[in-house]
């Protein structure tokens, strides 16, 4: 085989820089035919800050970073948000409290799959690493093999976010305060319900019954929003211990069936008594039922039916609430477990604050069970979530004191099956 300057060939013509020519003393050979060769120069820092499209990136505030085919960062924009550890390796400064981390999902479907594509919404700059916070929604795309193998975009929301998160901060502070008179206020209210059982006369037990509902259902939204407090600062550490189902739902029974009776639903309660014991904290779960009954409540028809259920899946027990109401459409399914989210439509038909569900799913998951939702419009909603039953995590509680440490979920994800979410 030969080649010959300025002649035509489809071959490709030995590179004078290959090492295996420097023994040979071919090198020199090969410089000499192909004349004014120039040694390839490999490009530095400094001559890809000057390209157009660094530039142009540098420029957006858009955060752009490229990771290998070992997740390591080659390269990264000025809006990233990157550090650098003691080794010298630039990380991303991201918060993942309640997700799977982008290094999780990059674990979870690497080996599964060619390319994939994954959202987060809301995540923040971790505290301790970057002082001024900022907020992104964050798309990773993957592709098996390729030199950029996986791409992250992080599209700065901190305009729409930052101004509720300083709102929840506040709104915390004012619910912790509001916490002792709402205590009180229920105290005087069962006093009275006893004090004058049988001696109330027209509506007057109608109004006292409305009464009490309404100031049980301020006491859930005062706990739900110190809950999410917690839960965005990692503080939703909870001892889990043995219990029952049944035992839990009995103590908001009475309150459900109020509520549901003030409401003119029909709610129905099928629980076994003869379920496995599972591993819970008997507070957060008894909240978890409730703020799903509550809801099944608010969005079914007036002299509509809400049912309770409950049942053995494999090493978990999974309860179930499940309504005849307005239902959702997909796009609305997808996003219920996201903090602050509210659909246009529920914002017009029903009062509330968007982070009840979100706080359920932090209650699951911080037992190491999921919670999932289904939905068709008109049809009705079923929300579900699963506790593990006691005996198959014994052993990981005792050895943590009860503690949920070694419980809590890494992963997560989309379902794509019509309306469904699972978190």
């Amino acid at each position: 085989m030969s080649h010959k300057i300025g002649e035509l060939t489809t071959d490709t013509p030995p590179r004078p820089n290959d090492k295996r020519y420097e023994k040979t003393g071919f090198k020199t050979a090969l410089q000499a035919i192909y004349g004014d060769y120039q040694p390839e120069k490999k490009p530095t820092s400094t001559d890809n800050l000057k390209t157009p499209l660094v530039q142009g990136l540098n420029q957006t505030s858009t955060g752009v970073i490229i990771l290998d085919k070992n997740q390591k960062i080659i390269f990264a924009n000025s809006a990233a948000p990157i550090s650098r550890n003691s080794n010298g390796e630039d990380f991303l400064a991201l918060d993942f409290i309640n997700e799977p981390t982008i290094s999780d999902w990059l674990h979870e479907i690497s080996n599964e799959k060619i390319k994939a594509e994954r959202r987060w919404r809301r995540i923040s700059t971790n505290p301790d690493i970057i002082q001024n916070s900022r907020i992104f929604d964050v798309v990773a795309s993957f592709e098996k093999g390729t030199v950029a193998e996986t791409v992250i975009f992080l599209i700065d929301k901190s305009d729409n976010y930052l101004p509720e998160e300083e709102d929840l901060n506040f709104i915390s502070f004012a619910a912790h305060e509001l916490r002792g008179p709402i205590t009180v206020i229920r105290g005087y209210l069962d006093i009275i319900t006893e004090e004058f059982a049988g001696r109330l006369q027209g509506d007057e037990q109608q109004l006292l019954e409305r009464l009490t509902v309404s100031a049980n259902r301020l006491s859930s939204y005062v706990d739900n929003i110190l809950n999410v407090a917690r839960f965005d600062r990692h503080h939703l550490k909870v001892y889990l211990l043995e219990d029952t189902v049944s035992n839990i739902y009995a103590s908001i029974s009475d309150d459900m069936q109020l509520r549901a009776s003030t409401q003119h639903r029909l709610l129905s309660v099928n629980i076994p008594e003869d379920l496995p014991t599972v591993a819970a904290d008997h507070g957060s779960i008894g909240e978890v039922i409730g703020n799903l009954i509550d809801n099944a409540i608010k969005y079914s028809f007036e002299g509509g039916s809400v049912t309770v259920s409950a049942e053995k899946k494999g090493d978990f027990v999974e309860i179930s609430v499940a309504d005849n109401g307005i239902g959702m459409p997909a796009n609305v399914v997808n996003n219920l477990f996201h903090k602050f989210y509210r659909s246009h439509r529920s914002r017009e038909a029903v009062a509330g604050t968007g982070i009840g569900l979100y706080i359920c799913k932090a209650f699951v998951e911080s037992h190491g069970g999921s919670i999932t939702a289904r939905s068709r419009e008109n049809e009705g909603s079923v929300f579900s979530f699963t506790l593990p039953i006691y005996a198959t995590v014994k052993d990981k509680l005792l050895e943590d004191g009860q503690l949920n440490n070694q419980l809590i979920r890494k992963g997560g994800g989309w379902i794509k099956n019509h309306a469904m979410y699972k978190g």
